[in-house]
């Protein structure tokens, strides 16, 4: 389970500024975090409100690339299958993780796919206008960490209730 904060809409002419992932298990005791220094003059400082840095701040966070070679290296020490991205708005969070895979590193470990876990859930239940959220047991802080906690435990207990047969 995946999450990050950034300071702006799209990655490129803004940037990711920090990420967070746990491994999808009962304990949800591996996790990965990482924060990014800025890619770009360009920011929007009410995109930087929400995760509650600064610009400043965020200035003297890691080279990105270092963080992307961490990430890859946390991702490999936890699986041996083909990694699943999943994430609460996999329409943003995949496309700054992917961005900054390509970009950083020549290659995504998570191939070209992504999972929104809001439409999982949608589907569970068979209605599009129902919400996972409730789900969540972490408060969802926009701590990337936090919050890819509060979606993964969202997750297995989607798994619990609904009786689905999985793999984790």
């Amino acid at each position: 389970m995946v999450d990050i904060e950034s300071d702006g809409p799209i990655p490129g002419d803004y940037s990711m500024i920090a990420l967070g992932a746990v491994l999808v298990n009962s304990t949800l005791d591996k996790t990965f975090f990482g924060k990014l220094r800025p890619i770009s003059e360009k920011y929007l400082p009410d995109a930087l409100k929400i995760s509650g840095y600064s610009r400043e701040a965020t200035l003297d966070f890691d080279d990105p690339l270092i963080v992307m070679l961490n990430f890859e290296n946390w991702i490999k020490s936890i699986t041996q299958n083909q990694p699943i991205f999943i994430s609460d708005n996999n329409g943003f969070d995949w496309m700054f993780v992917c961005w900054y895979c390509h970009h950083f590193l020549g290659r995504n470990i998570f191939g070209f796919s992504s999972q929104n876990l809001g439409s999982f859930y949608k589907g569970i239940v068979k209605d599009t206008f129902k919400n996972f959220k409730h789900l969540r047991k972490t408060t969802h802080t926009h701590h990337p960490v936090d919050d890819a906690k509060g979606n993964a435990e969202a997750l297995l207990e989607m798994i619990k209730l609904h009786d689905i047969k999985t793999k984790l």
